[in-house]
Formats: C-alpha cells, structure tokens, sequence
C-alpha cells in the first residue's frame, strides 16, 4: 500500500519507530505521553510503535513519573543492553578498538601501536597490518566481553585520509600521507573478520568521526555551525554547517601556508600539517637544537618538548630540556610559538571560509597541547581572520578526550540503525552514510 505522499505504510512505520527511538535516545527516558508531543505522533501511533519496540527488547521502563492527577506515568528508555557498537580509531601512533554498549557504556577495548620497532621493521601503516591489528581487536573485545557476534549493530571505523563509497569494494581509502593508495579496507576487513555477513562496516575520515561524537555527546552540542580539528600526527577538520547538509571531512591539514616551503608528507612543499602537525612540530624541535628523549614515541616526544618549553607547568616525567639557568628551552618555546601562528592561520581560514559558531580541537596532541598553547592560537586566528566572522567563533577543546574517534565511528553504525527503525539489516547493506546531522538537528531543533 502506497501513502498519498509516495511513500509506503512500510516507510511510515520505520519512520515513526526512528523517531521514537531517536528521542527516547537523545531525550529518554520519557514516558508515552511525552514522546506525542516530542515525536508529532498521535497517542495511537506512539502506543502502536513503543508496544512493537517493547517486544522486540529495544526499549524498556525506566521508572514512572507522578502526573497531574492520575496514575503516575511509566518511564521508557532504549534497552543498552539490546545491541552494541564497536569503533576502531586507525590513528597515526595506535590503533585503538572499543566496544560500546546501546548507551556507548564501553564494555571493552584494545589498543596496538603502531610504530616501527627499528631496523628492518614493518611498515607500521602496512594495510595487512592493520587490518590483522583490527581483526584481532575485534575478536579480543567480543571475547572480553563475552557478547556474541550476533549482538553486534555493526563496526565504525575512523582512518586517516579521503573515504570513497563504491559498489564492489565498499570503503576505499585514499591515505596519502601514511602511502595508502585507494586501499579497499572495508572488503579487506569483511574477508579477515570472523563476523556475520549482516554486519555492516561504516568508514570514514577520522577527523569526522570525532566532529561526528562531539556533536551527539560533547562541546559541538547545539551548535548550528562547527568545525571540529583533529590534532594528532597531522592535522585534519571536519566542517558541520547547516547549508553543507552532513559533517564533511576536508583535508584542512593540506591547505597551502607556505609558497615553496616545507615538504609535506603527502609530497607537497608548503602545508599547514609541514608545520603544524606533531611529527612536523617535533621535527622543527630537533632542527633547532632540542633533544626529544631517544627512542620516544610521538606522544612522550611532545610531552617533552611541552616540559622544555614550560619548565613550571612540568609534572614529574621526562627531564625537560632547559637552559643553564633552567628555565625554558628557547628553541622549544620558539617553535611552539611559530605552531601557534601557523595553527592560528589556518583557524582563520576556516573562519573566513565557513564562519562557524566553534571551532574545537581534539585528538591526542591537541589535548596534549591544551589549553594554555591555544590561548596563543586564539590570538593569531583573531589577527589573521576578517573581524565579524571571528567576533562570532568561539575557540576550544573538545570534552570528550582521547576517545572520540572511537565513540564517534561507533556512533556511525548507530545512527544507520535508528534510521532503519532498529531493525537489522538482513543482508550486506550498500555501504550507509548515516545521516548522523540530522538526528542531531531533531533533537536539538535546529
């Protein structure tokens, strides 16, 4: 049966259920009477849909509530134990792997770094690596956990690069900078992962996936406009603004800063990650003199150069490298004053361009770098963007620390479900692009 619009009693029904479970999720626990008003559905819709979801495990009471006059109102809310996500964030220093439950409660995870372990070793970034890195992951939470692969809602991956969307293969990745060249990750991973065909692998840029968590659960909440950066290795952002339609990963990290300049990683001379990513930052510290510990991953290497630089913020740790009169390292603290001019003007790029209400940085170095080196940054973006956008940008961290590019890529297989009403698919989907923005658009009523 077809409804006047075009669309089937069918389409309708999934809808009604999305938008139930969309708001007992955002907003629940709710009771029947709150969801007519939240959802626009009539009392007999919302009666018909929760009785189906009820039955079906996916949501549950929670409590009652005393009305005006009457019998108190039973509480609803989505069942977190009626399915589970895992993210997997393909870092630059690591690979990290975390299984979430409905209500992205972490029930376990893994990490593996990724580093070469000295002469003759692998490519860290080799694609049969990783891919044997994830496959272990997965089967290790599942394990810990003790969830079976029939549980599963399905697999979120965040990666370093451009993700195209193809029929045959699935996700493709274009990595350049760690020399992935058009990887086919997704049939990759449905070859080597021991898990139900069903079960659908959602790609994407990692930097998204972030914006992608940080909307739903963090610092980009109710925000109209946004631009999340991801700060790690490189640099990447994704930008959230309400005439873009969904949150769009650019490869912010390769805008042109420096005619000429240094070389990039992607093979190009001149690029705001030559300068302003970590590897880069950590490179210049070397060139000027410093002394990162020997051996140190990249992350113990910028504590480092964090402490030469601030001798009085220092914790107990690596031994900063000061001067003789031991205070700050000059050549530490000069090249952390050029990453703040150079982050600062590739934010006031991003203001000109797409003036966003925030802008928030995450990802390992940008926490790392906190707060007190973006002040500094602040205060290149405002001398270098066009004033009335930059009066309305607010500049920050995002607040959901080290693990938002996992959350965010679990999020991505979440969001494909509630589109499809809660309902699994019953076999290999097209590769979804879940329209993550708009169920945040419906909660927030923007």
């Amino acid at each position: 049966m077809e409804a006047r619009s075009g669309r089937t009693v069918r389409d309708l029904r999934r809808e009604n259920r999305t938008e139930v479970l969309r708001r007992l999720y955002f907003d629940g626990p709710l009771s029947r009477f709150s969801l007519g008003p939240a959802t626009g559905l009539s009392s007999g819709s919302v009666s018909n849909v929760v009785a189906e979801l009820v039955a079906e495990g996916l949501v549950e009471e929670a409590g009652s509530v005393d009305s005006a006059g009457g019998r108190p109102r039973t509480l609803l809310r989505i069942s977190p134990d009626s399915g589970c996500m895992i993210g997997v964030d393909v870092g630059e220093t690591r690979i990290r792997i975390e299984l979430f439950d409905l209500a992205l409660t972490e029930l376990a995870r893994v990490e593996r770094p990724l580093a070469a372990a000295g002469p003759g070793a692998h490519d860290p970034y080799e694609v049969s690596v990783v891919v044997d890195h994830i496959r272990e992951g997965i089967a290790e939470v599942l394990a810990t956990a003790g969830v079976p692969a029939g549980r599963l809602l399905g697999v979120g991956v965040g990666v370093p690069g451009i993700v195209e969307h193809t029929a045959q293969d699935g996700a493709v990745v274009h990595g350049q900078t760690v020399g992935w060249d058009a990887v086919p990750l997704e049939r990759l991973l449905r070859e080597a992962v021991e898990l139900p065909p069903e079960v659908p692998y959602c790609i994407d840029n990692g930097a998204k996936t972030l914006g992608q968590a940080e909307m739903w659960f963090g610092a980009g909440r109710g925000a109209g406009n946004a631009v999340f950066v991801l700060f790690g290795s490189g640099v990447g952002a994704c930008v959230v603004t309400e005439d873009m339609g969904p949150g769009r990963a650019v490869e912010w990290g390769h805008l042109t800063v420096r005619v000429r300049g240094r070389r990039c990683r992607c093979g190009a001379r001149g690029c705001l990650e030559a300068y302003a990513g970590a590897e880069a930052l950590l490179e210049r510290w070397r060139e000027a003199g410093g002394n990162p510990p020997a051996g140190a991953n990249q992350e113990t290497a910028l504590a480092a150069l964090l402490a030469a630089a601030y001798p009085e913020d220092a914790e107990a740790g690596p031994e900063p490298s000061a001067t003789a009169g031991g205070g700050p390292d000059s050549a530490a603290a000069a090249v952390l004053e050029e990453t703040a001019e150079y982050l600062g003007a590739g934010f006031a790029d991003l203001i000109n361009l797409f003036q966003p209400d925030r802008i928030l940085v995450g990802g390992w170095a940008g926490l790392q770098l906190g707060t007190r080196f973006l002040d500094r940054v602040k205060e290149y973006a405002a001398a270098n963007a066009l004033r009335y956008p930059a009066s309305r940008a607010s500049i920050g961290l995002g607040t959901l620390g080290p693990d938002a590019v996992t959350i965010g890529a679990a999020i991505q297989p979440l969001a494909d479900f509630f589109a499809r009403g809660g309902r699994r698919p019953e076999a290999r989907p097209e590769t979804p692009v879940p329209d993550w923005q708009s169920a945040v658009r419906s909660r927030t009523g923007a």
